[in-house]
Parts: C-alpha cells; sequence; structure tokens
C-alpha cells in the first residue's frame, strides 16, 4: 500500500490521549451538573469536534461545554498525553524513504501542534490540518482533501490512518487509502465494518502495511 504521501490523525493513533479526552469529558459533566456518559459512548465521540458532539445531545449549551472541556484539558494536556511506543521510529523510517507525512485532526491545529512537541513529533511532519482549517469536518472529506492540496498532492497518492470509524469514512469520501489501527478509541469490529483497505494492531503491522512497495509492471 506504499503512497508518497502519509497523512494521520493525531488522538489515538500517533500519540495516546484516550485518557486525558476521556477524562476532560467527565470533568465537563461532572462541573457541569450534567449525569456521566459510559465510557464506551466517550470513546464513540472521539474523532469528532467538540461543537458536533455537545450540540447534538446538549444543544445551546455548546459553548459553555467547550469553554470547561478545553480548561481543564489544557491544564493536564502535558501531563497525561503519551507517544505511542514505536511511532516516532515509524515516522522517521517514512520520512527516511521520501514519504512526506501529515496530520489532520478535528482539533484546533495549535492543539495538535503542542500535542507534537509534547511527544516529540513536531519536527517530521509537513503540514497539519486542524478543525479551524474547514467548515466540514470528519467523516467528510474536506479536511483531509484540505491537506493534500496545502502539499500539492492528488488524493489518491495519499494513505489516511486513524483509530476511528469517522477516519475511515473520511478517508473512503476523500479517495485516499483507508488504514485503520486498532490502538485507539474503535474497535476492530467497528473500524473492519467499514472498508479500510487494511486494519492494524501493532506499530510494526503499520510499518509493513505503509512500506510496501508496488511491484514494478
Amino acid at each position: 500500500m506504499f503512497r508518497p504521501v502519509a497523512l494521520f490523525d493525531f488522538d489515538g493513533t500517533l500519540a495516546d490521549t484516550i485518557p486525558l479526552i476521556v477524562d476532560s469529558f467527565h470533568h465537563t459533566f461532572e462541573a457541569s451538573g450534567i449525569p456521566a456518559f459510559d465510557e464506551v459512548v466517550i470513546r464513540s465521540w472521539i474523532g469528532r469536534p467538540l461543537m458536533s458532539v455537545f450540540a447534538e445531545y446538549f444543544p445551546g449549551r455548546e459553548d459553555e461545554l467547550i469553554a470547561t472541556y478545553r480548561t481543564w484539558n489544557l491544564a493536564q494536556h502535558d501531563a497525561l498525553i503519551r507517544r505511542s511506543e514505536g511511532i516516532a521510529e515509524l515516522l522517521q523510517a517514512l520520512a527516511e524513504r521520501g514519504i512526506v507525512l501529515g496530520v489532520v485532526s478535528s482539533k484546533k491545529a495549535d492543539t495538535v501542534r503542542q500535542g507534537l512537541r509534547v511527544v516529540g513529533l513536531e519536527g517530521l511532519i509537513d503540514v497539519v490540518a486542524g478543525m479551524d482549517e474547514t467548515e466540514r469536518h470528519k467523516p467528510e472529506p474536506d479536511p483531509l482533501l484540505f491537506a493534500a492540496a496545502q502539499l500539492g498532492v492528488d488524493p489518491a497518492h495519499c494513505v489516511y490512518v486513524g483509530d476511528a470509524g469517522v477516519d475511515v469514512l473520511a478517508a473512503r469520501a476523500a479517495g485516499m487509502a483507508a488504514v485503520a489501527v486498532t490502538w485507539g478509541a474503535g474497535t476492530r469490529g467497528e473500524l473492519e465494518s467499514l472498508g479500510p483497505a487494511a486494519v492494524v494492531d501493532s506499530v510494526a503491522g503499520l510499518s509493513d502495511t505503509l512500506l510496501q512497495v508496488p511491484e514494478r509492471s
């Protein structure tokens, strides 16, 4: 599945931020007098913009809840975020093969860049596309297409790697190869049901998938 451009989701894919995200939602609900949600439900929201989640469940309270979430999340961010083991080495190997690297996330680009700095990946990334770059967000293809346009590449030459169902859907809608990883928010069964080109369970498996060179005709 060799592609000259590899785009990645950030949360749950390049970095282990799932506990931070789950705890941020729990804090937001507790501070706002909202009954707690089960973690399985919260994990299903990962990959979507906060505005869309809060607007769906608590219309009219979106701005208040986003402010509470972000204040706590940013205060805890650097202490709770963790690098996914082997990811730095994978990105370095991809870069050494001449593969262009990017991150497409449903949160603000500045927050993504902060996370990349914390886990030591910032210098390996060529483009970052966050929620402010497009009006529509995953599972729509717009942010992935924006990243491809910024790099001046055909979407068909890109692969998008993510851990959530919205990542697979966005990649397929953008005409990119979709690769799903199982160490983040989504379950293997959910991810497989959406028809990605591959589902991988380890960074080693992801490396093997992304570095496959097509046979010469």
